[in-house]
């Protein structure tokens, strides 16, 4: 699974979403995510990491093996 296809999943799912991707050991595996959504905004950070997850359609575990997720509302 690619960078852009990690992307244009979540933004499907919030498409105010700012989502800033890095690949962490350059093997396609291995994902750091950073998303701001105000579709966040008054849920919890499992909640939100949930909303991620789903947008992901459950890819995570199978296509994607690793990502560590940073989840906030805008500014």
């Amino acid at each position: 699974m690619n960078a852009s296809e990690i992307e244009r999943l979540i933004k499907d799912a919030m498409p105010d979403a700012q989502v800033t991707i890095e690949d962490l050991r350059g093997d396609g595996d291995h994902y750091a995510a950073y998303v701001v959504s105000e579709a966040f905004r008054g849920k919890t950070r499992v909640q939100q990491h949930q909303m991620v997850y789903q947008a992901l359609q459950g890819r995570m575990g199978g296509q994607l093996h690793a990502l560590a997720l940073q989840t906030t509302v805008p500014a």
